[in-house]
């Protein structure tokens, strides 16, 4: 689902690069049919203080106008995300979502009803930017919202800064330099991610002349079924939730001790007949009790593996590593091991602690605790006490 703590780290990267071409692909048919940028605003603000000294009241009232849609569209996304959580909707961002495909379709059959001369052309340029750059705010805000401030797709001058700085301080790092607290976030990932949503607004951009040249009235079409195919790939392949023993049912937490939790990766409700995907897993270990030692995953219920599922299992071993906490597999399938061993999982886990009966999972546990206690007692009655 659109949810910032459900989507894997992939699964975010993906939708932001996704997004980044589609608000590419806006900006240059509104630069072509109008001459205004709208997915940035940038220049706009600079024209307006330009409009302000030089007294030209209508050029700063459609400047000022196509700034209040900007924002409109981010005040939107947040209305709207709210609403839904407060509902308590799993998918919190698929209205966001649905409410710029609505925008973009409007966009779509204004560029038609333009390139067959049907709009007025007193109020064309007016109605061909202030919807697409509310559609562009509303996109904006919601991305960052998923990716927690880290990117913004449809802000490229901001991507390319921080893409300039972060290479450069990587470099130094990888001459050996020592960069500090900053430096040791910086990732080969999160250069990629950026240089991604860079290329991908220019194909954005690209794709979107290139439609205009040749279909010019139904140039907005792609754009639009794309952005519906994503919403609807989320809705018919849910991101799965994450239960303890307890909220499933079970009574695992009552027989082992509070240093061995149990959880299950659970199927959406409606998601009956339908590919679950695994969720966060490291956002959701971030929120795991201090007294837990040893976490018991089921995913039984994700029949379907991916490689994607496989790589956010790894994530979570990496996760749990430092943190010196340890990670039991169960609900395991033979045809999972070898995406399990293609994604470094069998290389890192011990083959013990993969196990398809949840019940020999919970007793692999119980010995690794006794392990741990054999090895170093203080630390587990230390757990024992902040538990």
């Amino acid at each position: 689902m659109f949810v910032k703590h459900a989507h894997s780290h992939t699964q975010q990267a993906r939708l932001a690069i996704t997004l980044s071409w589609i608000a590419g692909y806006t900006n240059i048919l509104t630069l072509i049919t109008c001459g205004q940028a709208t997915s940035h605003m940038s220049g706009s603000v600079s024209q307006l203080g330009r409009d302000v000294v030089e007294w030209r009241v209508g050029s700063g009232a459609y400047v000022a106008a196509l700034l209040t849609a900007f924002l409109l569209g981010a005040a939107l996304s947040g209305l709207l995300t709210e609403l839904a959580r407060f509902a308590r909707w799993r998918s919190i961002y698929v209205l966001p979502m649905a409410a710029e495909a609505l925008m973009l379709a409007v966009f779509a059959l204004l560029v038609d009803w333009e390139m067959v001369q049907e709009l007025d052309p007193h109020y064309a340029k007016l109605w061909l930017t202030l919807i697409p750059a509310a559609a562009m705010g509303l996109q904006n805000a919601t991305i960052t919202r998923i990716r927690g401030g880290v990117v913004r797709p449809t802000h490229v001058t901001g991507v390319a800064t921080d893409l300039g700085l972060e290479s450069g301080l990587w470099i130094l790092r990888k001459l050996g330099w020592t960069l500090g607290r900053h430096g040791t976030q910086l990732t080969a990932e999160r250069l990629l991610l950026l240089l991604s949503i860079v290329g991908s607004f220019m194909v954005g951009s690209g794709l979107g002349a290139l439609a205009f040249a040749h279909i010019p009235a139904w140039s907005m079409v792609p754009a639009v079924a794309f952005l519906l195919w994503i919403i609807l790939q989320d809705v018919w392949h849910p991101i799965g939730d994450i239960h303890s023993s307890a909220d499933a049912g079970g009574t695992y937490h009552e027989i082992l001790p509070a240093e061995i939790a149990v959880f299950h990766v659970k199927a959406g409700r409606r998601a009956t007949g339908r590919r679950t995907r695994m969720p966060n897993l490291v956002s959701w270990a971030d929120h795991l009790e201090e007294c837990v030692q040893i976490v018991v995953l089921d995913i039984a219920e994700v029949p379907d593996l991916d490689l994607n599922s496989a790589l956010e299992v790894r994530a979570l071993m990496d996760r749990l590593e430092e943190s010196d906490q340890a990670l039991v597999l169960a609900g395991v399938r033979t045809k999972h091991h070898a995406l399990l061993r293609s994604s470094g999982v069998l290389e890192a886990l011990d083959a013990k602690n993969i196990l398809g009966n949840l019940d020999l999972a919970s007793a692999r546990a119980l010995l690794l605790l006794e392990e741990r206690e054999a090895r170093d007692p203080n630390q587990v009655r230390a757990a024992q006490r902040a538990g």
